[in-house]
This record gives C-alpha cells, structure tokens and sequence, in this order.
C-alpha cells in the first residue's frame, strides 16, 4: 500500500506549497509558493526535512486529514491553531499536540486541524515530502494555471497525497524555540516604480494613513481599505513587470499588495514596494488587520534582507530535542523484547 494522508475535510484553502517556481515570469507564470517562507522554513527543519520541501499550506482553517502509513512525523509551524490527534474516525476528542514541535502518528490517527488564529497561516510539514511530481521544478499550487501541487487546485475531501516515506526516522522529537512570527503593524517599503504619479500631498497622506486588510484578499492580491489615494495622471498605465510586494492603486484609490500569486504584468500605478525583508510578515496578515507604511532606502532594505537571511540560517540553532517519557521507552523496550517488564517505584 501507498504511503499517503487521505484529506477527510480539506479547510478552507489547503494547497501543496514550496518556494515557487523562479525564472518563468517571462513565460507568464507566476512565481507562487508559501506565504510565509520563515514559518515554512521552520515546518520543514522541525520535520527533518531540507528547507525547500513541499508542504501543506492551510489558510485561515486547517484540514484533517488520515495516516495511511505505518507512522509519520508531521510538524506544524505558523499562526495559533488547535492540533488533535484522534485514535480513529469514531474518537471524538484526541491529544492536542502544541505547535512549533514535531510528532510521530501512526497508521488510522486522525490528524485534526481548527482555525487559525492570530494570523493567516499554518504550514504542515510531513518527514520526506510528498511523492508529487514537480512542475518547472516546483510543488506549489498554481491554481489560476491549474499546475503543480495535487491536480493543481487546493485539496478536497477524499484527496490521497502520497508521501516518500513509508516510515517515520528512528530520533527524538523536537521544539523551537524563540522564532519570531509576529506582524509588524508598520510595513518598510521602498516608493515606486511609478510613485510619480502621485502628488506629494498623496504619498504624505499614504504614510499616515492606517489600512485593514479586507475579506476580498486572497493568496493573489492583498485589498487594503482605508484613505483613498488620488492620482495625478489617471490610473491607467502601460502594462509592466509585477513584483510581489508591490503595490497597485487602482482606479478606487485603495491600495492593492501583490502577494505569492500574483500576475507577471500589470496596468496599474505602483505607489510603493514592500521590502523582500517583510514579504513574510506581509504573508502572515489575517482579514481586519490594521497597518500602515514606513519609507526605507534600498540600503535599509538590503540589510533588513540579509537580516532575513541570517533568522533563516539561525532557525537550526533554535530547534531543542525532546527527551522521550519514560513510558514511551519502556515501550519501545518491549517492543524489542529488551525487558520483560516495567515496575513503577512512585505508584
């Protein structure tokens, strides 16, 4: 049998993600890939993984899902969420494992994820990935292209997604400890490429303005709501290159971030970028969250980058073994025929 997890509710927005697939934008595919490259980073190492490994990326509300293998190691990673893990389909409540760890489960446990709290996303790593063909080298889902991650589309109930391995690795769990996944209310951008465009009274009134996020955001676009912006020459320009991050003013002067899936081209002004440095932060912002822009130089931004760099590559020196219970020693003692038994002093 195929070593698989068998999707029993999908979430709301469940996709196969990993780092995008880079250098086709000129093709017109999109880049895509996670959210949040530093929680995905965190899943990925938590499962023994390498950094780039495709993962679950669920958005808002987690799925549950079966263990069709003989055991996994899963690890979870991103904004608050309950985790249970249920002995069988009939368990109505299980053990709630905490996030930021990792966790051995076994053949017919259900993994069962909630909502999604104090963020946006929560990314769900399993030991080896998934056995999923890449596409221009990539998993992720690119779901207005229809490729890459599980049929392209974000996963349904009934869903098989096999996986690479068939067991989990014989070592100690493991936490993290100390990564910062918070959201700044202020996000550093650098102006432009078309902030000309504005007058200097409107880009004034962008830098003191406060935005939310509204429900119309998805993994394409991030819609702000809050002080309009007017514009200078009309709203309409010469279709040019997108970077994720920039932000558009469309005709309704509300500002628009491009997020992971957003298009290669577009016709709107562009007001401003968000730094690379905040991309991840950016990616963690939920429905209703309030924030506001601080103009930096490209020099900030450059180091605010290899800022970024240096959290990544310190991600491994934060990861804390776990010592087994007693208990489960013990089992694994007899379950080798290494002793014949276990006398408990304190009981």
């Amino acid at each position: 049998m195929t070593p698989a997890l068998r999707i029993i509710t999908p979430g709301l927005s469940t996709t196969v993600q990993d780092l995008g697939r880079h250098g086709f934008q000129r093709l017109g595919v999109s880049v895509g890939g996670v959210l949040d490259p530093v929680a995905f980073r965190a899943a990925n190492r938590l499962a023994g993984n390498p950094s780039d490994t495709g993962v679950l990326e669920a958005v808002y509300r987690g799925p549950s899902f079966a263990v069709e293998t003989d055991d996994a190691r899963l690890a979870f990673a991103g904004a608050e969420a309950t985790v249970e893990i249920l002995d069988g389909a009939d368990a109505e409540r299980g053990e709630t494992v905490d996030l930021m760890r990792s966790v051995r489960v076994r053949r017919g446990q259900i993994v069962r994820i909630g909502a999604i709290k104090r963020g946006a996303t929560l990314y769900i790593a399993v030991e080896g990935g998934f056995a999923i063909a890449p596409v221009l080298g990539s998993v992720a889902t690119d779901r207005r292209g229809g490729m890459g991650g599980w049929q392209g589309r974000p996963l349904r109930e009934g869903d098989v997604l096999p996986l690479c391995r068939a067991t989990a690795s014989e070592r100690d769990e493991c936490r993290l400890d100390g990564l910062d996944l918070g959201a700044p209310h202020r996000l550093r951008v650098v102006l432009g490429p078309q902030d000309d465009w504005f007058s200097a009274g409107e880009i004034e009134r962008f830098f003191a303005g406060e935005y939310t996020v509204s429900a119309g955001s998805n993994r394409m676009g991030m819609r702000l709501e809050g002080p309009a912006l007017q514009h200078r020459h009309g709203f309409n320009i010469v279709s040019d290159a997108i970077a994720t991050g920039a932000i558009q003013v469309p005709g309704n002067g509300q500002p628009l971030i491009l997020l992971a899936d957003h298009q290669t081209t577009g016709g709107y002004p562009k007001i401003a970028t968000v730094i690379s440095a905040d991309l991840p932060a950016l990616g963690r912002l939920p429905i209703g969250a309030k924030i506001s822009f601080a103009a930096v130089t490209l020099e900030q931004a450059a180091a605010a980058r290899r800022a970024l760099f240096a959290t990544l590559d310190g991600i491994d020196d934060k990861i804390v073994r776990l010592s087994p219970p007693p208990a489960a020693i013990a089992a694994r003692l007899l379950e080798c025929n290494l002793i014949s038994g276990v006398y408990d002093a304190a009981a």
